[in-house]
């Protein structure tokens, strides 16, 4: 099998793995805290990539690739958390195209500067996703301006992991390179997460609110005042996995293929959220979402070609 169709395979699967990890995390962080969700995320996702790096007996990154692929776990950890926030706002269909799009902009135009212009096929498919991720973020109602800025402030973060990523993986171990990424981000989170608790305990002693939760975040019925339980515990376990799995699939197609084609192939991802939004939450499915998923699936044999 040729190259092209090696990336992009590894591409189309990450974005399944990012797509669902999206829905899990959104879903989850309606009713706890984004920056603690996405904090254990990240630690299970560092756990699971660098077991696999230890397992497969693979060599640390060189020093450049290190720092490159901690830069990008920076980059990338604030942007989930507020991409989580942005989902749990109640229409996933919209925060998450709206991120795809910004995310996926500015490192393929950067890839096409750097790598040269496409051929007339993949321009094609490029233009395919991009009516694609336009079409299934087009709002059925009113816009709801907070989400979709929080949304395209995510994508920032997004696109600089994407660009940060690329120079990480070259030679590297995608096991190494993801899980150290992601290390960094699970740093940056918990360090938001313990500035935050610091700000609460300043304000002095515990006293119980109107719902049962004291000012020290212990709920009546055992939940803290973030939302979380086991169950919550176990969703953001899971979207980690999910969320570091596309992560090394992506760092495999970057690897093997142009990171414009990577990085629109992935960025695909929305599709998957807003199809399992609408199995599970039943938000609306219209004929725009439809004709947006029936693009979609038009440009990845054009990017592929």
């Amino acid at each position: 099998m040729s190259a092209p169709f090696i990336s992009a395979g590894f591409a189309i699967s990450a974005a399944l793995c990012w797509g669902s990890s999206d829905f899990v995390g959104g879903y989850t962080a309606r009713r706890a805290n984004a920056f603690v969700l996405t904090t254990i995320a990240h630690a299970s996702g560092t756990a699971l990539m660098i077991l696999l790096a230890l397992l497969s007996h693979a060599p640390l990154p060189a020093w450049p690739n290190l720092m490159w692929g901690m830069a990008a776990g920076l980059s990338g950890g604030a942007a989930l958390a507020i991409f989580y926030r942005a989902l749990s706002s109640g229409k996933m269909g919209l925060a998450a195209p709206v991120s795809a799009v910004v995310a996926a902009t500015i490192p393929t135009l950067f890839g096409i500067f750097t790598e040269g212009m496409p051929g007339h096929y993949k321009i094609a498919g490029f233009a395919f996703a991009a009516t694609g991720i336009y079409l299934v973020s087009r709002p059925d109602e009113h816009g709801h301006p907070e989400e979709v800025t929080s949304a395209a402030l995510a994508a920032i973060g997004f696109a600089g992991y994407f660009l940060f990523i690329k120079q990480a993986g070259e030679g590297s171990s995608v096991f190494w390179t993801a899980g150290l990424s992601r290390f960094a981000s699970f740093v940056l989170t918990l360090m938001i997460v313990l500035a935050g608790r610091g700000r609460s305990a300043s304000k002095g002693p515990a006293s119980t609110d109107s719902d049962g939760t004291d000012s020290n975040g212990t709920g009546s019925d055992g939940t803290d005042s973030d939302g979380m339980d086991a169950r919550t515990i176990v969703f953001g376990v899971l979207a980690g996995f999910m969320d570091i799995s596309g992560s090394a699939l992506f760092i495999r197609a970057s690897q093997a293929g142009r990171m414009d084609v990577a990085v629109v192939l992935s960025s695909l991802y929305p599709a998957i959220t807003v199809v399992l939004a609408g199995i599970f939450l039943h938000e609306r499915f219209t004929r725009w979402k439809l004709a947006g998923l029936l693009a979609a699936l038009a440009a990845v044999p054009l990017i592929a070609a």
